[in-house]
């Protein structure tokens, strides 16, 4: 059996999560909270940053959700994520990236810092900080419109790690109350459908103690 240590508002892990349900891959979670990580856990990453995935019965230890998403590409035929030809293969990888990076960093990172982390500390929030998160959230997802205007899916004609990606960032953000849905008809369209998939509903379910969603959160068309 597969443990991942994971988080449950970390988008990285999210997007672990999503990839081993839609490729019907079974697997127990261990929570690992990112403010107080066992020293068990840095022994299996020496960054400390969810996600981790073990397997004790074959020996392995894998962190870092990329590298975690590309070793079940290659050993699970099961719904590829990663697929296509070169090209079509190459523009997947780029959709990660750029949700994996630049949305974190402008969105998910800062949300998470200005409404969890500060929470914890018992220290006020940022109100510009937060501001300019909410901002460039709706640069990013002008940019999921435009996607969603010319393919059906985020990274072409069916779903792929990119979508995976792009909702976990997306859910994570939406969780803290740093999306704001007007004027995005095209993505928060395509984000209701990914939120009625099976594999989306158990994040819809879980809740932090130190901050609760806003009320469209788990709805299927909020």
């Amino acid at each position: 059996m597969w443990l991942l240590h994971q988080f449950p508002l970390c988008p990285f892990s999210r997007k672990v999560r999503l990839l081993l349900s839609e490729k019907n891959i079974p697997f127990d979670l261990v929570r690992e909270d990112p403010w107080a990580p066992s020293d068990m856990f840095f022994n299996l990453n020496p960054a400390g940053c969810t996600p981790v995935i073990v397997n004790r019965e074959k020996h392995i230890t894998l962190p870092d959700s990329r590298a975690i998403a590309e070793y079940f590409e290659e050993t699970v035929d099961r719904n590829p994520m990663i697929n296509g030809t070169a090209t079509q293969r190459a523009e997947i990888r780029r959709l990660v990236a750029l949700f994996d990076e630049n949305f974190y960093a402008d969105v998910t990172a800062p949300l998470l810092s200005e409404r969890m982390r500060k929470r914890i500390l018992r220290q006020p929030p940022d109100s510009g900080v937060l501001r300019n998160a909410m901002k460039l959230a709706h640069g990013h997802l002008d940019y999921l419109d435009w996607l969603i205007d010319n393919r059906p899916w985020v990274a072409g004609s069916t779903m792929s790690l990119a979508d995976l990606a792009a909702a976990a960032q997306i859910s994570v953000a939406d969780y803290l109350g740093g999306i704001d849905w007007s004027g995005h008809e095209q993505a928060r369209g395509w984000y209701a459908v990914f939120k009625s998939r099976p594999s989306f509903r158990p994040l819809l379910t879980e809740r932090m103690d130190v901050i609760k969603p806003p009320a469209h959160y788990a709805l299927v068309d909020g």
